[in-house]
């Protein structure tokens, strides 16, 4: 009988253990960020995101020293956020990283002199990809600039209209290939939480037909985060706008 009671005991005591073990884990959320910035000997770093359309603070760690740093957070779905290096020199320029967080190991290696343009972040397969994205779209940029600055010359030595015109239809054109690139990276990469980020911030204003071709390959996973549902919204909203007129 007592062997009984003992056994028993231990069963329970079995079943109690593995409920803590199960209530101690990690809900599957979690984000952990760590990394180093070379250089830094002192200072606040913050991890920050957007709320509300407010930049707020989810956490923080004073460096004192020991030029490595690490957080921990649970994070809903893949989103952008950044790392905030609080600095004392009054300028504000290259003091904020911003990255594509989502759940698992992500690592952020930097400079202090560089914080901002040296920074490398692994881990991360939707800020891989919007590495990619930002490659060909710097090649954009750059080719605008060499418009604008052909517009701008033209207009300041001959004024000549049809050179003037000329240049505007190749940066017309440029504008619908920077758009085209732009649609279609978010449809190839439906499956990842990047579509409807590039959706949103880089074609929101495009043929509303366009942007529903984007929702339709979204997978459910990616429907439900917090950019697929942003996306949805937007297309509905448009939509309306659109009936109403």
């Amino acid at each position: 009988m007592l062997k009984k009671i003992l056994f028993f005991c231990l069963i329970i005591s079995l079943i109690f253990l593995m409920g803590c073990q199960s209530n101690s884990k990690p809900s599957g959320l979690m984000m952990h960020v760590s990394g180093k910035v070379d250089g830094l000997r002192k200072g606040t770093l913050f991890l920050q995101k957007i709320l509300d359309s407010t930049l707020v603070n989810v956490d923080s760690i004073v460096i004192n020293g020991e030029p490595k740093f690490e957080f921990r957070t649970e994070i809903e779905s893949p989103e952008i956020y950044y790392l905030y290096l609080s600095k004392d020199d009054g300028d504000t320029l290259n003091d904020r990283i911003m990255f594509f967080a989502e759940k698992g190991e992500i690592t952020i290696n930097t400079l202090l002199k560089t914080f901002e343009s040296s920074a490398k972040v692994s881990g991360s397969e939707n800020q891989e990809l919007l590495q990619e994205y930002r490659k060909i779209a710097r090649q954009f940029n750059a080719k605008n600039l060499e418009y604008i600055k052909a517009y701008i010359n033209n207009a300041k030595s001959s004024n000549d209209s049809r050179s003037s015109d000329s240049i505007q239809k190749e940066m017309d054109n440029l504008l619908k290939r920077r758009y085209l690139y732009a649609l279609n990276f978010a449809i190839t990469h439906g499956d990842n939480v990047i579509a409807p980020y590039i959706a949103l911030t880089e074609v929101s204003d495009a043929n509303i037909k366009y942007l529903d071709t984007v929702a339709s390959k979204l997978t459910e996973e990616v429907k439900s985060s917090k950019y697929g549902k942003l996306l949805i919204d937007l297309i509905a909203n448009r939509k309306d706008l659109e009936s109403d007129r």
